[in-house]
């Protein structure tokens, strides 16, 4: 009886998955917000394995980035300038993981090109952009390059750039996130912001 009921439930909160609709644009989102938690999930990792993201968040205070994929010229700027400020945001106490649809190949020529010694973590199926809440469809012209960085998994969403600085239980304490891909969170304003956190 017991595992009649979880097949049950395990069923049914897919089916609850499978009916939350992505939304259209970058500006009906619905992220988590400030005081809930990042949900756990196992990505990939730029060397292909597995990522369990509560364990990796349990290391240290992070500065979690979501970014489009190294595609992007706006996303690249902003993982450069992460890599720049990174040994502040280290002596402030934090760690810096970077999520995005890229597949796990694809995230080590963007360490390379950026010169990213961060965490780059694969999420090409959406698990962890979905559950956030920062998903939303790709427009038509983006498809084909989604498609093609995450190796054929993703070709239809695109996360909104965000910044959330998380504890290590997980707990979100500050959030930036832009629908705009252009407009990103300066440095300056990202480590006054973690020096108030402490």
């Amino acid at each position: 009886m017991k595992k009649l009921l979880l097949i049950f439930l395990t069923v049914l909160n897919s089916a609850v998955y499978a009916q939350i609709a992505v939304p259209k644009s970058a500006n009906d989102i619905a992220p988590l917000l400030i005081g809930e938690k990042i949900p756990n999930v196992i990505l990939k990792t730029s060397e292909n394995k597995d990522a369990d993201i509560s364990e990796l968040l349990k290391k240290k205070n992070t500065v979690f980035v979501f970014y489009r994929g190294g595609w992007c010229p706006y996303c690249n700027m902003h993982l450069q300038a992460l890599a720049e400020a990174e040994k502040q945001i280290i002596d402030l106490g934090y760690q810096i993981i970077a999520v995005s649809p890229d597949s796990p190949e694809n995230l080590k020529v963007t360490e390379e090109k950026d010169k990213v010694k961060y965490t780059l973590i694969s999420d090409a199926g959406g698990t962890l952009i979905n559950a956030v809440g920062i998903s939303y469809q790709a427009p038509e012209n983006y498809k084909e390059i989604i498609r093609k960085h995450s190796n054929g998994i993703n070709n239809s969403l695109l996360p909104v750039p965000s910044v959330f600085v998380v504890n290590t239980q997980g707990d979100i304490l500050f959030e930036y996130i832009s629908p705009n891909i252009k407009q990103r969170i300066s440095t300056e304003l990202l480590i006054a912001v973690l020096k108030n956190l402490k």
